[in-house]
């Protein structure tokens, strides 16, 4: 009865599990992105639990009621005072946008005289002025759409919401649960390798969220100030699409100076051309400090990627999975190279973690040196 399975009957049963769950994670494949958002809420939050349990000494199941429940409460209440105000600049904005068109093709029927030669561009205006008219539709017809997709996951919200809680209250147990699945000598390698990955992503992530916070408001209140119409919503446009490197910043300008050019500053007396000047002014100077101060303090070296292999990701992550896959393709990927670096390591028959022929050196002299002392 105790007789060991044959290799064969191993494999076969292997083989069996793999499928086995290839078919379930298919068929559940939908439960994916409500569970990954649960997962980056409770991640994001736990920090908060561990300061609760650190500094006011409390158990650990009251500091994961009184966070999460004070978020939760506060996630609620921002559509209510937040959400009329977006309304309003979302319509200012759109109904300056509508305009576009006109204003494009009115710039264009105009003729430039430059020495003995006339320039004009009216017929690359008839060209331009339908595409741009649908693209501008499309915004305020898909802007509906997407409220209306919102409304109808009221399911899909429970299950993030229930399930986040879930995540924050019982993670030490999962993890460890997580740990004991390898075998036992390769228990602590697995411990070191979630360090290292954990590290990433609380890194990238709370660096992300501050980072379109910070961006948003700076932007936000920097347009307001010099009296640009709809700044509040084309700030926290800014701060948002700051996740798409070089791609983000340029669309977020773009509209902003379009914006400028055709309204004008509410109380700046000078040309709306100067005027938007004046706003990509502003967007540079932000940029430029977001370029050279904040990402570096947030970030250091710590992904050890390429920019170009992450704007590469990001765009790919845009096209497949939306603006989730932005958030988490960027640690996944430095994640990946992590357990890649590992693996190549173990398989050339290296110490698995760069660095530990040193540690068991000085471990090794530490002993001996004991040993002679006794």
């Amino acid at each position: 009865m105790n007789e060991k399975w044959s290799p064969r009957a191993r494999y076969f049963v292997l083989i069996l599990l793999v499928v086995f769950l290839a078919m379930t994670a298919w068929y559940i494949r939908a439960l994916f992105t409500p569970l990954l958002i649960a997962a980056l809420f409770a991640y994001v939050l736990n920090p908060v639990v561990d300061f609760l349990e650190k500094k006011t000494k409390m158990t650990h199941k009251t500091a994961v009621n009184l966070s999460y429940f004070f978020t939760l409460a506060a996630l609620l209440a921002i559509p209510v005072t937040v959400v009329p105000i977006l309304v309003r600049e979302v319509q200012v904005l759109t109904s300056d946008l509508s305009g576009l068109p006109n204003f494009v093709q009115s710039l264009l029927d105009k003729s430039f005289v430059i020495g003995e030669f006339t320039l004009s561009l009216s017929s690359l205006g008839i060209e331009l002025a339908e595409p741009l008219s649908k693209l501008l539709g499309w915004v305020p017809e898909n802007t509906i759409k997407l409220i209306e997709a919102t409304s109808r996951n009221v399911a899909w919200l429970l299950v993030i919401i229930i399930t986040s809680y879930h995540f924050i209250n019982d993670w030490d147990e999962f993890r460890e649960w997580i740990f004991r699945i390898p075998p036992e000598n390769l228990q602590n390698d697995a411990r070191r390798l979630y360090d290292q990955i954990a590290n990433i992503w609380r890194i990238y992530l709370r660096g992300q969220i501050v980072l379109v916070a910070v961006l948003g408001v700076i932007y936000a209140l920097a347009w307001s100030a010099i009296g640009l119409p709809g700044a509040l919503i084309l700030g926290a446009l800014a701060g948002l699409l700051n996740i798409i490197p070089e791609l983000g910043p340029f669309i977020t300008a773009s509209l902003a100076v379009a914006v400028a050019l055709m309204e004008g500053s509410y109380f700046l007396d000078i040309s709306n051309f100067w005027f938007a000047m004046l706003v990509l002014g502003v967007f540079m100077v932000v940029n430029y400090g977001k370029n050279i101060w904040l990402m570096p303090k947030m970030f250091s070296k710590s992904l050890e990627l390429h920019n170009g292999v992450i704007f590469a990701a990001i765009i790919a992550a845009i096209v497949i999975n939306g603006i989730l896959g932005v958030l988490i393709v960027v640690p996944l990927l430095a994640s990946a190279m992590v357990v890649g670096k590992y693996l190549r390591r173990r398989v050339l028959g290296l110490p698995p973690f760069p660095g530990q022929d040193a540690e068991e050196g000085l471990g090794e002299a530490k002993e001996k040196n004991v040993e002679s002392e006794v």
